[in-house]
């Protein structure tokens, strides 16, 4: 392996893992739970292993306008409900960082209820943050002395009273914990990144360091031995897939489109079988269901939408574990690559960018070449890129159903010849310049269409 696959294959671990629920509220609950458990580490020598079950937390969540708008309207898994408030308390009574985006890995009825009772009591607080960051969570975990220890703690300052209180701060990516604080003093202090960031991160390459043909040249010529760790996608998001398929979670979507009593309207072909299956993922993880998904670039979605279409590929044309996981593997690059023009949040639906990843792997799986890879993503762009985010929720697997028939027709385009012309609209004769066009438009061109699709969302 050389020292540039290296690079990329630690981008794609960053960038590609495991996510119980949606990821905006998933982040506020890890920076809760990291509040909480500063708090729990100090006073440790006085506490039971059950203390957070009947601690008499008050938490105050402030978070970035992309962070509410995508958090507001999402099942938190397991509760039956929605929004930040379920989530925060969830972080405070059983998160656990070290699982990162699965922070709530260890939810059980016994802590559903016991933060049901925390926001019932309204031990919460939620509001919108000043901060330029389209990904920021401050979340301040306070709890009085007595209940977190029994007794006073020596380390408690005057100025903390009968209570202690801890902070911890997120930025620009959605388990990126960049300070923490106990009673006013900082704890740590890390790295923070923005989303305008040019320059390598100091924890190696960003989407924007790699190209398309550098993506194409590592997903055909890697060893697959050091790329088959990719295919846990296909078991996690398959997983949430047959969930979906057989359950009645949220609208249905993918459910609707594989029934058999719909053939007339959908029929069996190839592109309802990969609307259904990835709309079906997409319908369960948006309703709260417990099982991860692999995510892209800080989202399930994106993931789901990023490697279901290829996998239905592979499963309805009998495509091995080798060339699916370099399918796989350029699909999550290619969205990788062009999400980070675009940062973590953007008023740009999710679905646009993963879709053109699994556009590209779709076309490289029916023997397209390069530059046929490169008409794919050219077409997507042309064609739904004014796709608004409106915040995550269960109406959020009809886009992706969208975006799924986009990549295919896309794709089977391409290996056709069929390329929008240079001349039509955002595109360009190079490839990256049109990438760079894209994420113009989404992260500076519809900032205004953010502000307004958020203040609509709050005020209904």
């Amino acid at each position: 392996m050389t020292q540039r696959e290296a690079e990329i294959i630690d981008l794609i671990h960053r960038e590609v893992k495991p996510a119980l629920g949606c990821t905006e509220p998933i982040a506020v609950a890890l920076a809760v739970a990291k509040a909480t458990e500063i708090i729990g580490e100090k006073c440790k020598e006085c506490t039971g292993s059950g203390w957070r079950m009947t601690a008499d937390f008050s938490i105050s969540v402030e978070v970035s306008g992309n962070i509410l708008k995508n958090g507001m309207g999402v099942g938190i898994p397991g509760t039956g409900m929605i929004g930040l408030y379920i989530a925060s308390a969830l972080g405070a009574v059983c998160g656990r960082t070290e699982y990162g985006l699965e922070v709530l890995h260890d939810l059980c009825p016994e802590s559903i209820a016991r933060a049901k009772e925390l926001v019932e009591k309204k031990k919460v607080s939620v509001a919108i943050a000043d901060t330029g960051h389209k990904l920021y969570v401050m979340a301040t975990v306070t709890v009085p002395v007595q209940e977190a220890s029994g007794i006073p703690m020596p380390e408690a300052s005057e100025a903390s009273g009968k209570s202690h209180s801890a902070a911890a701060v997120i930025e620009d990516d959605h388990d990126n914990i960049v300070e923490t604080w106990l009673d006013g003093s900082m704890l740590q202090s890390g790295h923070r990144k923005t989303d305008a960031q040019d320059e390598t991160s100091a924890e190696g390459i960003t989407g924007k360091d790699i190209t398309v043909k550098e993506i194409y040249d590592f997903a055909t010529h890697a060893a697959f031995e050091d790329i088959k760790f990719i295919l846990e996608s296909r078991t996690l998001n398959l997983a949430l897939a047959e969930e979906g398929l057989h359950g009645d979670y949220g609208l249905k979507v993918g459910k609707t489109i594989g029934n058999s009593r719909y053939d007339e309207v959908f029929g069996k072909d190839f592109m309802s079988y990969a609307m259904s299956l990835t709309a079906a993922a997409s319908d369960a993880r948006m309703a709260g269901c417990t099982l991860p998904a692999m995510s892209n670039s800080g989202s399930g979605n994106q993931g789901i939408t990023a490697t279901m279409p290829v996998i239905a590929y592979a499963i309805r044309y009998g495509t091995d574990d080798e060339t699916l996981a370099r399918a796989l593997i350029l699909s999550h690059l290619v969205a990788i690559h062009i999400k980070g023009y675009l940062g973590k949040l953007s008023a740009l639906c999710g679905c646009v960018i993963a879709s053109t990843g699994s556009a590209c792997g779709i076309t490289w799986l029916r023997g397209g070449s390069y530059a046929q890879i490169c008409a794919a993503i050219k077409n997507m762009i042309g064609n739904i890129t004014g796709m608004v985010c409106d915040g995550a929720k269960v109406g959020c697997a009809l886009k992706v159903a969208s975006g799924v028939s986009g990549a295919i027709q896309s794709a089977v385009l391409a290996m056709e010849g069929t390329c929008i012309s240079e001349h039509d609209g955002i595109i360009e004769k190079d490839i990256e310049k049109t990438i760079m066009n894209l994420g113009q438009i989404g992260s500076v061109g519809m900032q205004n269409t953010d502000n307004m699709i958020l203040d609509i969302m709050v005020c209904k």
